[in-house]
């Protein structure tokens, strides 16, 4: 109400198979506490007899009553919720806590979950089985970046020409290379080390944690004693790890994913990759830079199948520039070992025929799935899928236990657990004063191929799937002088916005430093500002960022006041004389 008269629920209940005085009971029961509030506030209203009588405390308080009431109802249906969710777990509830809050894993959800908690003075225990930094600094974008570099020192020396230098194709030293990397995660570590985290208030506990209750943890520390914590509240950042497909062979051959390939000394030879995700992009372009000969097979038509065509189309001719041979639409069936030889081989099939492809060492880079197993879930009758259920404040079905990052999806992006951290460690917190809905309206993401793969908001596949009217405005790279000077002349920027308007709705970037340049969209969609204002900005000369202006330019050239310009023409010809 008043959008929705009362008077049409009831019509539109007619039409139910709800019987007539089932409808009645309920709806009397239901009313009967708005309606006690409704007619007291109607009932000091007809008592008002002159002025004065608008500032009777009875008549302010019954219109306070009134517009709490809603906040009243809806904390007594969530505690009638809650009691029930709760109720077999009544003697489990300790009369004191031992912490405020405890998280469960320490990769980037819960790294920033427990430091927004410490900050605030809760008292925060941290538990992390393996290794602290999780996935991300271990074995995802650390490494994965520090390998790209490399890739894309190789192959400017092997290209050097381009530049008026001499081109020199050393021999790329594979184990070399893979300490660097390990010098790079040794440098990085301490940002997220146990010394800082304790530094910062956090009780950090190394081993294994399982939910036994609603309320408590019990931990398997590395020299197998056992310690149970309690919280007030939990969160559940237990990330996520590679999906290995049921393929009939793969365990023989010895399959490596993107978590165990660091563990390589010697540059495959021969090299496949499974998916042509940003995962299976990324490594089958800095293995080719490096020397591999590698062949990349997905099962969908295209590369990266969440971009836009010409997005996928670009990054496939650049893969294939760099010597990958890119299979789409190809089934992988089955891999073995020649028996005499020991050649490992995969089988692929496509439009009825199947091939035969060997190599030395092959990545399944197929997805990810949240880490669900061993942490009492299922004990506690946690829901889960493919991550773990939660509402839109993420509490799972218990309103004190949480869950962020690669385990509550539905992103698989550091910056978006670290993101959801906050929202988990608030709402864990005080959330019995004020609650807030995780924001998931411009999230932006990166592909880190050359050119790389940049977007934020909508793009045109996604904007007609859910038949949203956008208006497209390009701008070629391959325009920019600094691109250009730099030899990076390729790509585009593509801004989607309202028909007719300025506002965006989502802007992909293909070229070089994309992942930096989508950041002045991500602000602009945050803050509400459109491309006339970003147009109105100065960037600096010459810079890759002047593409952003330049788009928005283009956007703007596109909308010119024609009919006003007309006279503007006649303005100057006058001026003449």
């Amino acid at each position: 109400m008043p959008l929705v008269p009362f008077f049409v629920i009831n019509l539109a209940l007619g039409l139910t198979t709800m019987r007539a005085a089932t409808f009645y009971w309920v709806s009397q029961l239901g009313m009967l506490a708005g309606t006690v509030v409704y007619v007291n506030a109607g009932t000091q209203l007809a008592r008002i007899e002159s002025l004065q009588g608008i500032l009777s405390p009875a008549l302010i308080g019954s219109f306070v009553l009134l517009g709490v009431f809603p906040l009243i109802a809806r904390r007594i249906v969530d505690a009638v919720n809650r009691r029930k969710v709760y109720a077999r777990w009544k003697a489990a509830r300790p009369r004191r806590f031992d912490r405020n809050l405890i998280v469960i894993g320490a990769g980037a959800a819960g790294l920033v979950t427990s430091y927004i908690a410490a900050a605030v003075k809760a008292r925060v225990t941290l538990v992390e089985a393996h290794r602290m930094g999780g996935d991300c600094l271990n074995f995802g974008c650390v490494p994965s970046k520090a390998l790209i570099r490399s890739a894309r020192l190789a192959h400017q020396m092997r290209h050097a020409g381009e530049y008026g230098l001499a081109p020199h194709d050393a021999p790329v030293d594979f184990g070399a290379v893979m300490a660097r990397i390990e010098r790079v995660i040794a440098a990085i570590e301490p940002h997220d080390s146990v010394a800082r985290y304790t530094a910062l208030g956090v009780d950090v506990v190394a081993g294994h944690a399982r939910l036994v209750s609603p309320w408590a943890v019990e931990v398997t520390r590395s020299d197998g004693t056992l310690q149970t914590l309690s919280a007030r509240s939990i969160v559940l950042a237990t990330g996520a790890r590679p999906v290995m497909p049921p393929l009939p062979g793969l365990a023989d051959v010895g399959a490596l994913t993107s978590d165990t390939l660091w563990g390589l000394r010697t540059l495959p030879r021969r090299l496949v990759v499974l998916g042509g995700g940003p995962i299976g992009c990324e490594l089958a372009q800095a293995f080719a830079r490096l020397g591999s000969q590698v062949t990349q097979v997905e099962m969908l038509p295209r590369l990266l199948s969440r971009e836009d065509a010409e997005v996928s189309d670009f990054a496939r001719r650049a893969l294939e520039r760099d010597g990958v041979e890119v299979l789409a639409g190809h089934q992988a069936l089955r891999c073995g070992r020649d028996e005499g030889e020991g050649t490992k081989f995969i089988v692929v099939e496509a439009a009825g025929g199947e091939r035969r492809i060997e190599f030395d060492a092959l990545i399944c880079a197929v997805g990810r799935v949240a880490r669900l197993e061993g942490y009492g879930l299922e004990e506690l009758g946690i829901p889960t899928g493919r991550t773990i259920a939660t509402n839109e404040y993420l509490e799972t079905i218990y309103p004190n236990i949480y869950a962020a990052g690669d385990a509550a999806g539905p992103y698989q992006f550091t910056h978006v657990a670290a993101h959801q951290a906050w929202y988990a460690a608030v709402n864990a917190l005080f959330g019995n004063l004020r609650r807030f809905k995780a924001d998931y309206a411009v999230i932006p993401q990166a592909t880190f191929i050359a050119p790389e793969v940049a977007r934020v908001g909508l793009n045109e596949r996604e904007a007609a799937d859910k038949g949203i009217a956008v208006e497209v405005t390009r701008y070629g790279i391959d325009d920019l002088d600094r691109a250009i000077a730099d030899g990076a002349a390729q790509g585009f920027v593509k801004v989607l916005t309202v028909p007719g308007k300025d506002r965006i709705l989502g802007a992909t970037i293909v070229g070089e430093h994309a992942a930096d340049l989508i950041a002045e969209f991500v602000l602009a969609m945050k803050q509400g500002i459109g491309l006339n204002r970003i147009l109105g900005t100065i960037h600096i000369y010459p810079t890759l960022a002047e593409a952003n202006k330049y788009a928005a330019g283009e956007w703007k050239r596109n909308h010119a006041p024609a009919k006003l310009l007309e006279w503007v023409a006649r303005y100057h010809a006058w001026r003449r004389g």
